[in-house]
This record gives structure tokens, sequence and C-alpha cells, in this order.
């Protein structure tokens, strides 16, 4: 992996995320654990987890010295500094995206272990750790199309120059990021990462008519705590927001000349 790339990993907990063990992943600058994720990334320097994260789930203190531990007091400013909670997607794989992306300002965000696929059969694990909820898939207002929510990221990132990936090997992801391969990511570079984001083109049209209405909604809260106030807000008017998301992410892929 090249220098001159400033490149942050994003681990979740799916099964998936045991892949990082075999990783080098000292060329990332940062590399963020969500929740439970620290216990399959040793190498991990950042900590994100919700309130309602508990403590006995949290590494030990001799485990944390040097490294930033990441709650909503430090990513709720950066969540409201891209349009808050309601718009981005109230789950921790989108928030950790958005703290990234304000806090480490990156050049490559790259996800492992957060394609919210739940297909697990009797005895088959959804977590690295076993049986886990399924907290993206829980009814909530701000969730009603996942991938709407991550073609959202995308976008905004795209628009500081950064590059969001998914390293999944899985058939299927809820995230619609483009799909690189590890390979392919440790010989990346600054011209790369351009060239990646020209060839994933996002319609800037409907991005710019989705950050439109998100304005003119004003679906607005400052403690990050949406949930609190869910009922003020209109599920029909949130879901046409997702569909000029999707739109944005149906501009087909360049193919070279």
């Amino acid at each position: 992996m090249k220098s001159n790339s400033k490149m942050v990993l994003i681990v979740g907990s799916a099964p998936d995320a045991l892949r990082v063990s075999d990783w080098d992943t000292s060329h990332f600058a940062h590399r963020v654990a969500i929740n439970n994720a620290w216990q399959v990334c040793d190498s991990w320097d950042c900590l994100i987890y919700p309130e309602d994260f508990p403590p006995d789930r949290r590494p030990p203190v001799d485990q944390t010295r040097g490294k930033q531990l990441i709650s909503a007091s430090e990513f709720v400013p950066v969540q409201n500094h891209f349009g808050g909670f309601v718009y981005a997607g109230g789950t921790m794989a989108f928030t950790a995206g958005y703290w990234a992306l304000g806090a480490l300002k990156p050049d490559v965000i790259a996800y492992v272990g957060c394609d919210m696929i739940y297909e697990a059969g009797a005895g088959q694990a959804t977590h690295f750790y076993g049986q886990g909820r399924a907290d993206p898939l829980r009814e909530d207002i701000t969730l009603q199309s996942l991938e709407a929510k991550s073609v959202r990221l995308w976008a905004l990132a795209q628009r500081q120059g950064c590059l969001v990936v998914n390293l999944s090997d899985l058939a299927t992801s809820r995230l619609l990021f483009p799909r690189v391969s590890w390979q392919q990511l440790t010989v990346m570079d600054t011209d790369l990462v351009t060239g990646v984001i020209d060839r994933f083109e996002l319609d800037q049209s409907s991005a710019d008519e989705a950050l439109l209405a998100e304005a003119e909604l004003g679906y607005e809260v400052p403690s990050g705590r949406y949930w609190e106030i869910a009922s003020r807000f209109d599920k029909t008017k949130l879901s046409n927001i997702d569909n000029l998301w999707l739109a944005a992410s149906e501009a087909k892929v360049k193919v070279p000349s």
C-alpha cells in the first residue's frame, strides 16, 4: 500500500470480519473497530460504540492505552456536520463511516464485516461471536433503505475526495460501495483512488436533489437522540429522499475507451 494515500479500515462484527486476522493492517493510518470488533482486529486504534454498548463488552483498560475510544460525545457532533442521524441512518456502520470521514479525513475508507446480511440458518452465526442482534434491521424510520444510506455516505465522501469501498467477498451486501479486493487495496495510491472515483460515477443531480430535500425537510436533532422524537418524522418523505439517493447510484460504471 503506497504511503501517499491515507486509508482507514472500518471493521464490523459479521463473520466475514474474521478475515482481518490474516491481513497486515499496518499500512492503514487508522483501524476503526465497531462495538465488539476490537476482538478480531488486534491492531485497532479507534473503537466506536453507542451509548447502550455494555461496559463488559468493551476492551480491558490495559488494552486501550494509546488508543481512542469514540462514544456519542465524539461522534454526534461529526454526524450532525454531515446532516444528522435521521438522514445518515441510525446504525453504527454508517456512524463509524461519517466519524472517520470528518475526524480522520482519509483518502480511502474501506469496510469489512459490515454487509448487514443476516441469513443464518439454525445453528449458524450471524456475527463472529455467534448469534447477535441484527441492529440495522430493527424497526427504525431512519433505516428504511440501508442501500440508500450507503449511497449517501459514498456520495458525501466522494465530494470530500474520499473513496469508500467494500472489501466484502460475500455474494450480496447492503453496502453499495464499489467492491475492491484486499489485493487491489494494497497497491492503491492517490492516482488510483481518483481513478476509481471517476470510474464509479454517481449521478450528482440526484445527489444534489436529495441534499436539497433534506435541507427543506429540516429534520435536525442536535442531541443525536432522534428516536425520542421519531413521531415527528414523516416516513414517506424520508423514503422519497432514500429513492433520490438510490437514483444517484444508478449511474453506469464508466468503461475505459
